[in-house]
């Protein structure tokens, strides 16, 4: 799997994701009718133009989604077991269509499970940026992953 275990995390290391994304008008408008959510901020051309922002901005939950999404690939795939929470989401800057996203992943703090040894809990900072290099949405999220350690002696009794 191209994801990372919980030994391969290390507190404070940067990982720059490489996939950036530019956010369209479809992206915005599915997301906002699927969520059911009606704010003319998303959804209305007209009424973003009277706003503070001079035109639409994108929802938010579609910004939370694509910065967690982004660094899957080199960070979980395969080696998570899921999401325990999402904490202190942040976003300082709105997102507009037409803006590309790139995204930066810190580990924050780590400790093997309590419950399950065969597991690690892992606390993960992800961080969105535009491409005027603006910080659009901080999230901090604690993911429960698989341990290396537990995975190669699964393959060794295997093999065995």
């Amino acid at each position: 799997m191209a994801g990372m275990y919980y030994e391969d995390f290390e507190v404070g290391t940067v990982i720059l994701h490489e996939v950036t994304r530019t956010v369209t008008e479809a992206d915005n408008l599915l997301i906002t009718t699927l969520t059911m959510n009606v704010q003319p901020l998303h959804l209305d051309a007209e009424f973003s133009a009277k706003s503070m922002y001079g035109k639409q901005i994108v929802n938010s939950i579609f910004t939370l989604g694509l910065v967690t999404g982004i660094p899957v690939q080199d960070t979980t795939l395969g080696t998570t077991l899921g999401n325990l929470g999402f904490r202190d989401i942040e976003f300082p800057k709105p997102v507009f269509i037409g803006d590309t996203l790139r995204v930066e992943t810190v580990a924050l703090d780590k400790r093997v499970s309590k419950s399950r040894p065969d597991t690690g809990i892992v606390g993960i900072e992800h961080r969105g940026y535009n491409q005027r290099d603006e910080l659009v949405c901080v999230v901090r999220r604690t993911a429960l992953m698989k341990r290396k350690v537990v995975a190669v002696a699964a393959a060794e009794s295997a093999t065995a």
